[in-house]
Formats: structure tokens, C-alpha cells, sequence
């Protein structure tokens, strides 16, 4: 018998007559009071079986009691124009019974067989959950719509525009500083210090815009990046 025992638990028996007579059989039981055996006592026809159905009712189980709860079939030849089961049984001779012995063994399940069996419960409930009504979140992540995307992208044109703009005045402004320092070395009459000044001067504005602009570039790019 397979636990828990907090309710009726039923184990079958089955009995078959391999002869070619009839034969009545019996359930005994050590313990009638804790057992429902239904039928409990009939015939079997030649060749025929019957299933009789053992009912333990419930109790408290203790793991370390030993069952000593036994069974006993007993069987014999039915004989003819058979009308009284009872009288069959009195009149019986002793070397006309034949008989079964059988133990009863309670078991509980392990704790492999709970966890299987709750898993298989839990089993559609969560196939069910799984699925989900609405489109599934998309996951949270820092982006730039398509708006202020078009923006950047034209404000970084337009800062590489006034790159290459600058990068031509001061490409024509150093061709002019070295046009007034080839005059100023062939006019000995001015001043080779106020050119050199007035040469600094003038490359040194174009290189400080180029300068600015870059660090603007650079900044709206590693905005856009991001």
C-alpha cells in the first residue's frame, strides 16, 4: 500500500482459476477491522478470473512501525450443485484447501515523487503564463530621435564647412605673411620687428578659430555618438 494514509488507499487482487473445475475461494485478514475486501468470497469458473478489490481505511501511519497486517487467500474445488458458500467451507477437509499467504507493506512516497508530481501540476499554469497578451517591452536604452538625429548631422556639416572656410583664410593669410616678410627683408627701410609682430598676429587668429571650431565639432559629434 502506497501512502498517505489520510484517506481510503486501494490495492487490487487478481485471482484466476487455471483448472478446468470451478473453484470457491475466501479473503482472510489479520486485521479485520482495518480492511474493506470486496467480494471477499465467490466462485471462479475454469479458466476465469476475478479481481477483488482491498480497502485500507485511514489511519495514522508511523514509519517505524512494523506492519504485521496479513492476508490469506484460500481456495478449493466447488462441488457440485454447490447452494451453501458456508457449508463448503465447514465440510472442507484440510488436504482439500489450498492457500496463499500474503504480507502487507506500507510505503510513502519520497520526496522525488512529491516534486515530480507538483511540477506536473504546476506544469500548465505556467506554459499559460508564459505567453502574454501585449507585444513584449523593448528594452530601455538612450537614443536620439530622428529630429534632433537631422540636426546634428547638419550642424556637423556645417561646422566642417566653416573648418574648411577658415582653413583657407589662414592658408591665404599665411601666403600673405610670407609675401610681407620677403617685402620686409627687401626694404631696409622698415622695421623687420613690427612685420614679424604683425606676422605672428595674423597667423595667429586663423590657427585659434580652427582651434575653436574643432572643440565645437567635437563636442556635438561625441553628443551625436552617445
Amino acid at each position: 500500500f502506497l501512502g498517505p494514509f489520510t484517506d481510503v488507499v486501494t490495492t487490487n487482487l487478481k485471482l484466476r482459476n487455471p483448472s478446468d473445475r470451478k473453484v470457491c475461494f475466501k479473503v482472510k485478514t489479520t486485521a479485520p477491522r482495518r480492511y474493506c475486501v470486496r467480494p471477499n468470497s465467490g466462485i471462479i469458473d475454469p479458466g476465469s478470473s476475478v479481481i477483488v478489490s482491498v480497502m485500507l481505511q485511514p489511519f495514522d501511519y508511523d514509519p517505524n512501525e512494523k506492519s504485521k497486517h496479513k492476508f490469506m487467500v484460500q481456495t478449493t474445488y466447488a462441488p457440485p450443485n454447490i447452494t451453501d458458500m458456508e457449508a463448503v467451507w465447514k465440510e472442507a477437509k484440510p488436504d482439500e484447501l489450498m492457500d496463499s499467504k500474503l504480507r502487507c507493506v506500507f510505503e510513502m512516497p519520497n520526496e522525488n515523487d512529491k516534486l515530480n508530481d507538483i511540477d506536473a501540476s504546476k506544469s500548465a499554469p505556467v506554459l499559460n503564463t508564459s505567453k502574454q497578451d501585449g507585444p513584449m517591452p523593448k528594452p530601455h536604452s538612450v537614443s536620439l530621435n530622428d529630429t534632433e538625429t537631422r540636426k546634428l548631422v547638419e550642424e556637423c556639416k556645417r561646422l566642417q564647412a566653416e573648418i574648411m572656410k577658415l582653413t583657407d583664410e589662414n592658408r591665404l593669410l599665411r601666403d600673405e605673411g610670407l609675401r610681407l616678410r620677403k617685402v620686409a627683408h627687401s626694404d631696409k627701410s622698415g622695421s623687420p620687428t613690427a612685420l614679424a609682430l604683425r606676422d605672428n598676429g595674423s597667423n595667429s587668429l586663423p590657427s585659434l578659430l580652427v582651434v575653436i571650431a574643432a572643440i565645437f565639432i567635437g563636442f556635438f559629434l561625441g553628443k551625436f555618438i552617445l
